[in-house]
């Protein structure tokens, strides 16, 4: 697993920034990015907050909990100091995109399972069971009037 420091002088070997440059650019003390990358100093939330912004990488991928450098702002506002775990804040599904309203099942394991007997029994059997109720009744009176 890649550490901190190891992300650290990394993203900073890529960028092409010397390390007090680095510090310059984001206002740490002239010496600090050399203690971040020793691992003598662990940079403090706000100071790896802005390494991360810096880069444009997610705090996971600085801290090397994560291969993915994508930035994701849900998780860094739900993210509490470096020990704790991480808080996963789900967003909204993306509404689906409307569908044809008479579209055949897709996928061979839905026509498996819906060619199977037992299944096809029991979806007769709701139909009817529908059909039968007083909901269901009223259905019918009103497909038989148009």
């Amino acid at each position: 697993m890649v550490t901190l420091a190891q992300r650290i002088e990394a993203l900073r070997t890529e960028a092409n920034l010397s390390r007090p440059a680095l510090a310059a650019a984001l206002g740490f003390p002239k010496g600090s990015i050399e203690k971040f990358e020793t691992g003598r100093q662990t940079p403090s939330k706000e100071q790896q907050e802005k390494l991360a912004a810096h880069f444009g990488v997610s705090l996971f991928y600085l801290r090397g909990e994560s291969s993915d450098r994508t930035r994701q702002d849900d998780w860094m506002s739900a993210v509490g100091s470096p020990d704790e775990e991480p808080v996963f804040v789900p967003t909204p599904a993306p509404k689906p995109a409307k569908q044809p309203k008479h579209t055949e099942p897709q996928g061979p394991m839905l026509d498996a399972l819906l060619a199977s007997k037992p299944v096809q029994d029991l979806l007769r059997q709701i139909v009817l069971d529908t059909l039968r109720s007083p909901e269901g009744q009223e259905l019918i009176r009103k497909a038989l009037k148009k």
